[in-house]
């Protein structure tokens, strides 16, 4: 396995989050829900990945920092599906939006 160190460690996320920043603040506001919705995608990696490092973390430091990386790539994975669905509702017509209500009531 290929070990960085802490300085090259830094240096990629930093870059990489200049770089998502650039990105994302280029995208108009109409493009965000489609991009959310593909990006949820993204977030699952992201999940995957702080599993990995937790499961390879050999200190306690390493398994309490891979532990919350955990936490936190679910909730946005989660957070991020809630909020797509909650943008497709509202391009949904308003008879929907009234028979979904119904429906949910009488259940």
């Amino acid at each position: 396995m290929i070990e960085l160190s802490a300085f090259a460690a830094l240096y990629i996320f930093m870059l990489a989050a200049f770089t998502g920043y650039e990105v994302i603040a280029k995208v108009p506001a109409i493009l965000h829900t489609p991009l959310m919705s593909g990006s949820n995608f993204i977030h699952g990696i992201v999940l995957v990945g702080a599993m990995v490092a937790l499961g390879h973390a050999e200190s306690t430091a390493g398994q309490v920092i891979g532990f919350i990386a955990v936490i936190l790539g679910a909730g946005n994975a989660v957070g991020g599906y809630v909020v797509t669905e909650r943008m497709l509702e509202m391009f949904k017509p308003s008879e929907a939006k009234g028979k979904d209500s119904n429906a949910e009531s009488s259940e």
